[in-house]
């Protein structure tokens, strides 16, 4: 009898052996705007030890992202840095609802030390070194399709400065990108985000100052659910609206909604 009962026991085991496990859900890929890549990687980061669940990060421009969700990219949750964008998506039918917004940016001007620019908010010494020669190249994000590019654009207008820089322009295809081109060197300068300025890599690579939210039309930034997406995308999104999601955010300079 012992002996039987020690075969049915084996016999379940290699049952429960062969039997097909439950497959985890693949970790789903998240699109999200430049000025993000500094500090959602620690919301994420931040997630997942508390859920044991990862999430895929993409960043690039909101526009290019746009495009590629109407297209059927397979985005679950896309973290637009302009609401127009997920206003767009909503009306073709591809968020869940109309979304949240999350946090409000600001820009501002770096310098990269050794350039001869001075950190000067008023960007009058943008004009005059325009003129002196002190200026060749000057960075911003593409206007076209990146919010911080066209905030850029704005507040230079706004300052009288935009005459003086807009044949010296290198566009970045994102705001990271134009911040690396400020930040290395590769430019005299740059409008860049207070919340990729506020990273280490780029803060320990040259002076940065505000300009004035006045300048330029708010950085409203609005995240949305892609129809269909999974639990852990619906977490994710529920975790970056939480307090521990807006204590990141707040740290990178954002303001988050109350």
């Amino acid at each position: 009898m012992k002996t039987f009962a020690m075969l049915l026991a084996a016999l379940a085991l290699e049952l429960a052996g062969r039997a097909p496990a439950r497959a985890a859900e693949p970790a789903p890929v998240v699109a999200a705007a430049a000025d993000l890549s500094g500090a959602l990687p620690q919301v994420a980061a931040a997630f997942e030890r508390q859920s044991h669940r990862p999430v895929k990060l993409v960043f690039g421009s909101s526009g290019a992202f746009t495009q590629q969700i109407l297209a059927g990219a397979p985005f679950q949750l896309f973290l637009s840095a302009d609401e127009a964008y997920v206003a767009r998506l909503a009306q073709a039918g591809r968020t869940e609802d109309p979304g949240a917004l999350y946090a409000v940016g600001r820009i501002g001007l770096f310098v990269p030390y050794g350039s001869r620019l001075k950190a000067d908010g008023s960007l009058k010494d943008l004009i005059a070194a325009s003129a002196d020669g002190r200026l060749r190249k000057f960075a911003i994000a593409n206007p076209e399709h990146a919010p911080y590019g066209r905030a850029a654009v704005q507040a230079l207008q706004h300052a009288g400065a935009w005459s003086a820089v807009e044949g010296k322009l290198v566009l970045g295809e994102n705001v990271a990108q134009a911040t690396q081109f400020a930040a290395s060197g590769a430019a005299e300068g740059g409008v860049i985000p207070l919340s990729l300025a506020l990273t280490p890599a780029v803060k320990a690579k040259g002076r940065f100052v505000l300009l004035p939210a006045e300048w330029h039309a708010p950085l409203r930034q609005r995240a949305a659910l892609i129809k269909g997406a999974g639990p852990t995308a619906r977490a994710f999104y529920a975790y970056l609206q939480g307090p521990q999601g807006r204590a990141i955010l707040a740290r990178y300079g954002f303001s988050v909604p109350k």
